[in-house]
Parts: structure tokens; C-alpha cells; sequence
């Protein structure tokens, strides 16, 4: 008796051993709200969850689907979720002038690929050239770049027509003009015949990142770790899908959007690659996921100088830098 007594208490003993370690411990379970339907676009994220990176830091991720209907702020805000994406620094300063506690945690592009395209024209050869006409955009643009084109354009509400997913009224309609991605509209006008004119904001003085991780405050103070092991897997997945196999993510993108082709995947992959999206500008230093003050604030300013933000309000709540900027990753390179 006393030995089995003994035998029991050092199992337990071993059982807490393995507990305290994390070697027992439960996967986290996050939903992270893409702002899109599964694209090449997020092919990091995709990588991260088809390797098995997300579980390998403790994380059991799901991959939720947005779309031009999902309004990722109101969701991300109300608890919906654990984490968001959003397109733009100016999603994170409405969320702060709502008064939600709400932050950036990481940027996994360095610059916007958002532009507008029309179709060859004479009448419009700027963006400021598109004054006054209609343009289909989502409904979560509004919010956002909407924002920054009626400051620096002089665009108004007026001009809005819906975008809905799909570039069918896009090219039946030469006087049209569409949102879109520099990484895959192009292609898709092409196909229909179409040379589109592009106007990318990035080379527009349009000084957002995107691809914007939220998480709520709550988490942040809470569970810090976790949020710290969403953001090292999500970081180890993009240099995984840039510069190793990205086989893994492009199957299950196309498992879960089957809209996005062989050929779509490709070109995305490629541009990803040609505009150094992911790993330009401050993260060929600091690493993929890369934030600076600087940059937050240089969106900020330009936003209150527009009248859009009071100067009074509180940039440094829209983002935290706490997690980023470690270069985690770059020495791997590839290696998932």
C-alpha cells in the first residue's frame, strides 16, 4: 500500500512537473479575422497555420474570412474576436477616437498596395483627376483610405458607389473606377482584356502600413505571451511563404478560396516579392512586422493637419511597439 501511495504521488509529481514546463499545456485558441477572403495576400498567416508554426508556439489558430461587408474594426472592438486584421494605420485611430481599447501589434506589410484603376482614359492621368466621379469602394474603406483621399483630394461621400468583390461592373463600364490591389487587380482586368491604368497610394504620399495585426488591450495586458507567439510564428510564416516553399499556404488558400487560381497565386506571390511589401523599408532591418513611432506619427500629423484627427488625441494608443522590432526571424530566413 505505502508503495503504490509512493508510485502515485511521484506519477502527480511528474504530471505537475510537465504542466508547470508548458509541455501539457492546452493551445491557445485565437480567431483571427483576415481583412479579405483567403488570398496570396496572406499567405504568411497561411503558412504559419499549414507548417504547423501556430502550434508550435502553443497557438491553435483559426483563419476567419473578411470580405467588403466585415467590418473588422466594430468586430475586434465588440470582442467578436481575438485578433484583426485592418488595412491601414487609420482603421487603429478611429478605434482610439471611439475610445475601444485597441491596438496595433504588428504591420505585416510595410506599404499600402491599395490602388484605384480605371480603364486607358484621357480625363484621368492623377488621382486627383478622379474629383467628382463615382468609385466603387467597400464598405470598410470608408473609414479608412476613404479618409485620406477626401483630405488630400478633395474627394467627396457623394462619389461612392458600391464595390462588392467583383470587377464584373468594372469592365462593362469605361468610365468606372474601382478599388483594388496592386498585387492582383491588375491581373484580372488583363484577363478580360483590359490594360488598366494604376494608381498605387503608396507612391501617392499615402504613408499607411497595412496588413495591420489588432489585438484588444485586455489581451495585451493578460496574456502578453500569447500575443507574443501569434506575432513570432505569423513573422516565422511570412519569411517561410517569401523566401522558402510557399507550396503549403498557396493549397490551403486555394482550399478555402478556390476563386484564387494557380495563376492568380503566382502573380500576387510575385509582387509580394517585387514591391518588397513584407520586408521593405524598416523591416530589412528591424524584421517582418516592423513598426516605428516615427511612422505612426507621420500618418497622424498629416491626418490632423486634414482636420480628420483632433491634435489632442492620443496617437501612441493606436499601436505597441512591445512586440516587434526584434528581428526575429531574419537569421533563419526561410527556415520555418
Amino acid at each position: 500500500m505505502k508503495r503504490t501511495m509512493v508510485g502515485l504521488i511521484t506519477a502527480l509529481a511528474g504530471v505537475l512537473a510537465l504542466a508547470s514546463s508548458g509541455t501539457c499545456r492546452a493551445e491557445e485558441k485565437l480567431r483571427f479575422l483576415l481583412d479579405w477572403k483567403a488570398q496570396a495576400e496572406h499567405g504568411g498567416y497561411y503558412q504559419a497555420l499549414a507548417t504547423g508554426l501556430y502550434k508550435k508556439h502553443g497557438l491553435d489558430v483559426t483563419l476567419m474570412e473578411g470580405g467588403p461587408s466585415v467590418n473588422n474594426q466594430q468586430l475586434i472592438a465588440a470582442g467578436a474576436v481575438e485578433l484583426a486584421q485592418v488595412s491601414s494605420d487609420l482603421a487603429a485611430f478611429n478605434l482610439v477616437r471611439a475610445g475601444a481599447p485597441v491596438r496595433a501589434v504588428m504591420a505585416s506589410f510595410q506599404k499600402d498596395p491599395q490602388i484605384l484603376m480605371t480603364h486607358p482614359r484621357d480625363d484621368v492621368k492623377t488621382l486627383a483627376d478622379m474629383k467628382g466621379k463615382p468609385i466603387m469602394i467597400a464598405d470598410t474603406a470608408v473609414n479608412t483610405y476613404w479618409v485620406w483621399l477626401k483630405a488630400t483630394y478633395g474627394f467627396s461621400d457623394s462619389q461612392i458607389r458600391k464595390y462588392s468583390n467583383n470587377y464584373g461592373p468594372f469592365l462593362a463600364d469605361k468610365s468606372a473606377i474601382v478599388q483594388g490591389y496592386v498585387t492582383n487587380s491588375p491581373l484580372l482586368a488583363e484577363r478580360e482584356g483590359v490594360k488598366p491604368q494604376i494608381f498605387l497610394f503608396s507612391e501617392n504620399g499615402y504613408p499607411s502600413y497595412s496588413a495591420i495585426v489588432l489585438a484588444p488591450q485586455k489581451l495585451i495586458d493578460t496574456k502578453p505571451d500569447v500575443i507574443q507567439a501569434f506575432v513570432d510564428a505569423t513573422i516565422e510564416g511570412w519569411y517561410s511563404y517569401l523566401n522558402g516553399d510557399p507550396t503549403p499556404a498557396l493549397m490551403l488558400i486555394k482550399k478555402t478560396n478556390p476563386d484564387m487560381s494557380d495563376e492568380i497565386n503566382a502573380y500576387v506571390l510575385k509582387k509580394l516579392k517585387d514591391y518588397e511589401l513584407p520586408n521593405g523599408d524598416d523591416a530589412k532591418t528591424l524584421g517582418i512586422g516592423a513598426m516605428t513611432d516615427a511612422r505612426w506619427k507621420a500618418i497622424f500629423d498629416e491626418m490632423v493637419d486634414a482636420k480628420i484627427y483632433p491634435a489632442s488625441m492620443d496617437y501612441t494608443k493606436a499601436f505597441t511597439l512591445k512586440f516587434v522590432n526584434k528581428r526575429h526571424g531574419m537569421a533563419e530566413g526561410s527556415q520555418p
